[in-house]
């Protein structure tokens, strides 16, 4: 048994993989997908869900490691706001070498503080 990924439902999934890939230096592992069917209705709950998104390689782990899942529902609904006491998925830690440089390529690149 091994950890396979983490799913990410975004408004936009190419931005969000942008960020990943030109911050963290993720890869897209092929196929960039397109999915919908009762199959996918029956692993969802929803009725009629397609989506779109790709898999990201997160750095450090090789072609077989564990990936980012950034996917865009057709119908995406707003939550509110998690904070860091809340029940659920509250973050996603990445180590770099240099916190400030990161930051700053991060804001260049048209990334926003909280």
């Amino acid at each position: 048994m091994r950890f396979a990924h983490t799913n990410i439902a975004a408004k936009d999934w190419k931005r969000l993989s942008d960020f990943y890939i030109n911050i963290f230096n993720c890869q897209i592992k092929p196929p960039e997908r397109n999915l919908s069917g009762d199959w996918l209705d029956k692993a969802t709950g929803l009725k009629k869900a397609k989506l779109a998104g790709v898999h990201l390689l997160l750095p450090g782990h090789g072609d077989n490691g564990p990936t980012l899942e950034i996917f865009t529902y057709e119908d995406t609904h707003e939550c509110t706001s998690m904070m860091a006491n809340h029940t659920g998925f509250t973050h996603i830690a990445f180590e770099v070498e240099n916190v400030e440089t990161t930051l700053n390529i991060a804001l260049s690149n048209g990334a926003e503080l909280l």
